[in-house]
């Protein structure tokens, strides 16, 4: 593949993430010296809340095409806005970044359907322009048009930083969804990498309706809870846990609208709901990497599911003896590793290199990912 782009050995990029739980804004200022990623500076600035209202409301089936058009340029303004600040937060110029890569908000992810697809917002036409900065973006399309799932996608960069040879490893990401890389400790022996469900996204949404609050803190409402066996049982006959890999999901898929076809209003205290909920989390999480990566000896979590309590003592107890640790372990912050990937992601594009794994995503081949928006004149890389 030809390098469309000559980068500097140690050059500065910046990754945007938004996920799934439509949360807000990750932006991370990251320095590579090769593989190694070394965070500069980090922030993370919540969607406002009618953002995220109407966000939720284009996940929506019946969301219409004028809703998503101005969505699109309202996150590209916002993007912007957050990488300038990142920037003054670092005390760097736009000059010195060599480029931006930003995920974009999923709106919808239907992989397995009769035409394949995938959609992210938040226009990088608006991003390149106002930042200055050359904008890598739209990176899971080219993965489905390979053939793939086009998720997940970060784990040739978990590859890249956490494999560890004579370690067989498992990196979890506990976002709104939960997905897996496996990483083995022979070298010859391909990545393996899939979503598992739900990771916060039913809870979080349980704990909006009855907490009025964005997540349950620390899972201390869940651990006030009872797991209810059967609502359990009824979440995990979904066809969805049956499924080999390769697989990925979404706000399509699991949602509240799911949770209420299974749990009727009313029927049980909503603290033991929570409870269930977290217990599916941590059941499907736990049954996937037994099945999937039976030999595992190390769990790295990041995420925002790190910092449920509840949840992560149940993966302990459930994965015991397995070591589970954050990834903060290893030297990298849980709530940056997504946006730092996408910087890694984008370093890949500009250079040549193939940023998706057909062993993770079930793609024919290895791809060169994204599309490029160049920046305003000196701010283009080369």
């Amino acid at each position: 593949m030809v390098a469309p782009f000559a980068i500097g050995p140690a050059s500065k990029y910046i990754g945007l993430m938004t996920g799934t739980s439509l949360d807000g804004i990750d932006a991370a200022l990251v320095r590579f010296d090769g593989n190694t990623p070394h965070c500069l500076a980090a922030h993370t600035e919540p969607y406002p809340s009618d953002l995220r209202d109407a966000l939720l409301e284009l996940s929506q089936p019946e969301a219409d095409v004028a809703t998503m058009m101005e969505l699109d340029v309202r996150l590209g303004r916002l993007y912007a806005t957050e990488v300038k600040r990142l920037l003054s937060r670092a005390r760097i110029s736009a000059e010195q970044v060599v480029a931006i890569g930003s995920h974009g908000q999923t709106i919808r992810h239907v992989p397995a359907s009769k035409y394949p697809s995938t959609l992210q917002i938040g226009d990088p036409n608006i991003v390149a322009q106002l930042t200055g900065i050359t904008t890598v973006t739209d990176f899971r399309r080219r993965d489905v048009a390979a053939g793939g799932q086009g998720a997940p996608l970060v784990p040739a960069f978990h590859d890249a930083v956490f494999r560890q040879p004579g370690e067989n490893r498992v990196i979890l990401n506990i976002g709104g969804i939960a997905n897996v890389t496996v990483l083995p400790g022979e070298k010859e022996l391909p990545v393996g990498g899939f979503d598992t469900g739900p990771g916060n996204i039913l809870m979080d949404g349980w704990a909006a309706r009855h907490l009025g609050l964005p997540q349950d803190q620390d899972g201390g409402w869940a651990a006030s809870g009872r797991v209810d066996p059967q609502l359990l049982k009824e979440m995990l006959s979904d066809p969805f846990f049956r499924q080999p890999p390769p697989r990925s999901t979404g706000r399509e898929h699991f949602n509240q609208r799911w949770l209420e076809a299974r749990q009727p209003a009313g029927k049980l205290p909503p603290e033991d709901v929570a409870a269930t909920l977290c217990e599916l989390t941590a059941t499907t999480i736990a049954d996937a990497i037994r099945h999937q990566a039976g030999d595992t000896e190390r769990i790295i979590v990041c995420g925002g599911g790190v910092h449920n309590a509840t949840l992560m003592n149940r993966l302990e107890q459930l994965l015991a003896p397995c070591t589970v640790e954050s990834s903060a372990r290893h030297g990298v912050d849980p709530d940056r590793v997504e946006a730092i990937a996408f910087a890694w992601l984008a370093r890949q594009t500009l250079t040549g290199g193939a940023g998706n794994l057909p062993s993770v995503t079930g793609a024919r081949e290895p791809a060169v990912l994204g599309a490029i928006y160049p920046g305003t004149g000196k701010h283009q890389p080369g």
